[in-house]
């Protein structure tokens, strides 16, 4: 069938509903995914986007009709899809488009957990045998049950703390009409020492509110005033999947994803010392300062879950963390949460007896970090990134994801998007002076 080739993605399958991705496609996507594997039982959920149900059912008739078993979980989060896939021991297919607008949609694939498919391993596959509908005849017709998961997740997240140890605190959460707001409600259910108020809890596709991503300013300067003017100790964000975790402290302040990985990731250290971390190349070096510092040994990965999930098996590390808001434990599974991760704060600020910004003072006085900078470029992205080395031959090079320049006082990575016309620049210099001037210099350079 012809299908549009940019939907396949590094990480997962996605696109516009529903002139890049339909009922067609999703057939045929549930089709080529089981005889890609082989597999006799696949779990599927969806998010609470429009076209959640039109596809859905797709894929799952897709699975059915190629002889696969489809464990129907229904509307979950990622990191409760993730949950089911681990315990259950099963692939699966999450209908989802993450963070984007409501038109997108699209499928995450879990191969065995931690293994998600990937453009390198996967994907392409996919790809090619729904180009070609070559297909195996089935000798059977697959079967449907459901599975609910809720409650089990809940148990299983609500076992990463100790509940008990929290004290007071007043929190506000906003979930965007995405898929966090009915585990919030549960697991806040049975923390009766924390005040919970919640923002959008209501999976609603229309997306009525404000965008799904909450690295966008306007999607999070809701949360921002209300935390401050209303006086809470902290604020999280979900984006619309739930795997990614935001947290606003109590100043109203967007505390960036680096400095949220170091203070979880020296956190974890006393749980477990001697650890192993996954962070990522674009991470400020607040992370490994704070890493070793702990004890624990930072290890540097390439951007994106299907590296940060096999890497945290490969080493068997406590904890990785993202940039961009994901965070993985070993206790779930090598998986990214976003629930987690926001327990793991309430219990952080419970057992230090300090308030957030507290903790994040002598970070945000020591690291000056640029945040991802995109620009759109012309010309062939990979010519630029060779310029930009040219232009710094005296600085120490990396190329594990991108081009990294590191210099005794500051360092920046650039990389290529991997679906648009795009430079992403990650800055950090010891002093903030330098931090703008060296950004502006190496801006100056992609966007000439």
């Amino acid at each position: 069938m012809q299908v549009t080739p940019s939907i396949f993605k590094s990480y997962d399958i996605r696109g516009t509903y529903p002139d890049q991705l339909n009922a067609d496609v999703a057939y045929a996507v549930g089709r080529s995914f089981s005889a890609f594997l082989g597999a006799s039982e696949v779990i599927v959920g969806r998010d609470m986007r429009l076209s959640g149900p039109e596809l859905f059912a797709a894929v799952t008739r897709g699975l059915m009709e190629q002889g696969t078993n489809v464990v129907d979980i229904g509307m979950v989060s990622t990191d409760q899809y993730y949950f089911a896939c681990a315990t259950l021991g099963l692939p699966g297919i999450m209908v989802t488009a993450s963070h984007n607008p409501p038109q997108y949609n699209g499928f995450k694939m879990v191969k065995r957990m931690p293994q998600l498919l990937s453009g390198e391993e996967g994907i392409q596959d996919i790809r090619r045998l729904v180009e070609s509908e070559d297909w195996p005849v089935p000798s059977r017709m697959g079967t449907l049950r459901q599975e609910d998961v809720h409650n089990k997740f809940t148990d299983t997240v609500m076992g990463q703390i100790d509940a008990t140890a929290l004290r007071p605190l007043r929190v506000l959460a906003d979930t965007a009409n995405g898929m966090v707001g009915p585990s919030l409600t549960r697991i806040f259910a049975q923390l009766p020492s924390v005040s919970f108020t919640g923002m959008y809890l209501e999976p609603d596709g229309n997306i009525p509110h404000h965008g799904l991503d909450p690295l966008q300013p306007e999607n999070r300067a809701e949360l921002q005033r209300r935390v401050v003017e209303e006086g809470y100790d902290v604020g999280f964000a979900f984006d619309g999947d739930g795997d990614r975790f935001f947290v606003i402290d109590d100043c109203g302040t967007f505390v960036s994803g680096d400095f949220l990985t170091a203070l979880l990731g020296q956190y974890l250290l006393k749980k477990y010392p001697g650890s192993k971390v996954i962070y990522d190349v674009r991470a400020s070096w607040a992370v490994a300062d704070m890493i070793t510092a702990a004890g624990g040994t930072p290890l540097m990965e390439r951007v994106g879950h299907t590296y940060i999930k096999k890497r945290m098996a490969s080493e068997q590390a406590v904890f990785g963390g993202e940039v961009t808001g994901h965070y993985y434990f070993l206790d779930f599974f090598c998986a990214d949460s976003g629930v987690i991760p926001a327990l793991l704060v309430l219990e952080m600020l419970s057992t230090s007896g300090r308030k957030l910004s507290e903790l994040l003072e002598p970070l945000a006085a020591k690291y000056f970090i640029s945040g991802e900078i995109n620009t759109k470029v012309a010309g062939d992205p990979q010519q630029l990134l060779e310029q930009i080395v040219a232009t710094y031959p005296d600085g120490t090079i990396t190329r594990l994801d991108g081009v990294s320049v590191t210099y005794p006082d500051w360092h920046f990575n650039v990389r290529t998007s991997n679906t648009e016309p795009l430079i992403r620049l990650n800055l950090e210099a010891r002093s903030r002076a330098l931090m703008e001037q060296k950004r502006d210099e190496v801006l100056a350079l992609i966007r000439t």
